[in-house]
């Protein structure tokens, strides 16, 4: 495959530095690199999303005062934690490496920028509208859809003129970026329909059915390869059926969803799905062995992500013995464990981990993690488990979940703020991009 650099000459050069030297952040040089800017404005709307929903619980224990809403508490964080900042760190992600996985010659970042733009706007919108109007949030998610349906449009172009002999990997991100876009689209008509079941079936089938996809067939390609490189003693072993049977499980969760949503229940449903997670949750966690998990441990950016990618295989236990006991109790234990193991655990991690890692590599730093990105990923992993306890915390819940979220939001803001200095700022090294 031929090396591709994306091309910058529609935007501002970056001044000359030397290594080292701080030349002061501009807006101007988000525009060097797709990365730059999808990585920062993933890095508002997060911040956003984990203040706003901290100070909503904050409230709910009367430590600040009561605030009216227009759309549901829930659904308004649901929407925002699955399709909200994600689909920018994807955008960022897939328009800086795609390309190098295509073959092809990538897109300008002031070409791509209307639709990262336009998401980041939408989202803040859905925030306030939740509050304010239900028209206004509604008119937010039709910018975002709009938004993540540009960017697959544009990633299809780019998948469509690639002759590379390999498209496996970013043909399934496509197809979830098309699947993501239509959920996303089609949440502000639930919305506007009053639909609780549609609403809860397109954000968690959107969940499974993008979000997911894209992480586990990311994992499967950059995983081994960034475990061998860190490990010699670590072989890259990524044979197709392990993704297929990644992505087999994520279409499952997303039909059971739709399933769970409408109330399509099969004879013995809860018992079925309990022992699919179950298998599949261990099969993750063998896989996790498998690519070096134990050895990965030694280096603390790579081993953030292989406990990522672990959260994912716990998740999976986790929903395993809840629906199983459900299915042998006739109710709901422990339902939104599961959940937030693979959300906040899993996901929150391995973005945490491989956005460190891209940002680290394309802003002329040394590829490491150091006690300060360590430290929010052990508080990120400490919000994880008050998160999962809450739902077992009797009276404390609400207290729990507070401070649950107010790691999740401080860990998240301290982070946002490190790296979001980066962005508008000349590579440390000197060199453009």
């Amino acid at each position: 495959m031929k090396a591709v650099v994306i091309p910058v000459a529609t935007a501002p050069a970056a001044p000359a530095v030397s290594a080292g030297v701080d030349a002061g952040w501009r807006w101007r040089l988000l525009l060097l690199a797709p990365h730059r800017l999808g990585f920062f404005l993933g890095m508002v709307v997060l911040a956003a999303a984990g203040l706003w929903w901290a100070a909503v619980q904050l409230g709910r224990l009367g430590w600040l005062p009561p605030i009216g809403f227009a759309v549901s508490p829930s659904l308004l964080h649901a929407a925002v934690m699955v399709f909200g900042f994600i689909p920018l760190y994807f955008s960022g992600f897939l328009f800086t490496a795609g390309p190098r996985w295509l073959g092809v010659e990538g897109p300008a970042t002031r070409d791509v920028a209307p639709m990262l733009v336009v998401q980041a706007v939408g989202w803040l919108a859905w925030l306030a509208g939740g509050h304010l109007h239900e028209t206004l949030a509604r008119a937010g998610l039709l910018l975002a859809g709009g938004g993540l349906a540009a960017v697959t449009f544009t990633f299809s172009r780019l998948l469509r003129a690639s002759d590379a002999p390999d498209r496996m990997h970013a043909t399934c991100i496509c197809i979830a970026l098309a699947f993501g876009s239509l959920c996303l689209l089609a949440l502000p008509v639930a919305l506007w329909l009053d639909a609780g079941e549609a609403q809860r079936g397109l954000v968690l089938g959107g969940l499974w059915g993008f979000v997911v996809v894209v992480y586990v067939t990311v994992a499967h390609r950059m995983i081994p390869f960034f475990t061998s490189s860190a490990v010699p003693m670590v072989q890259a072993w990524r044979p197709s059926w392990v993704l297929w049977l990644m992505l087999g499980v994520a279409v499952f969760e997303a039909a059971a969803a739709w399933t769970d949503a409408f109330g399509f229940a099969l004879p013995n449903w809860m018992l079925l799905r309990g022992a699919v997670e179950l298998a599949a949750g261990a099969t993750v966690l063998w896989l996790a062995l498998a690519w070096g998990l134990v050895q990965s441990l030694r280096v603390r950016l790579l081993g953030m992500l292989h406990l990522g990618f672990s959260w994912l295989g716990l998740g999976l236990v986790l929903g395993g013995v809840s629906h199983l006991l459900q299915g042998l109790l006739g109710e709901p234990v422990l339902p939104l464990a599961a959940l937030h193991a693979v959300t906040m655990g899993s996901l929150g991690s391995l973005l945490l981990a491989m956005v460190t890692r891209v940002s680290c590599g394309h802003s002329g730093r040394p590829l490491v993690a150091d006690g300060f990105i360590w430290s929010l990923f052990l508080c990120l992993q400490a919000a994880t488990v008050l998160r999962i306890a809450a739902t077992a915390a009797g009276g404390w819940t609400q207290a729990v979940l507070a401070a649950a979220a107010l790691l999740w939001a401080g860990a998240m803001l301290a982070w946002a703020a490190r790296l979001g200095n980066w962005y508008g700022r000349p590579r440390h090294d000197g060199r453009p991009g």
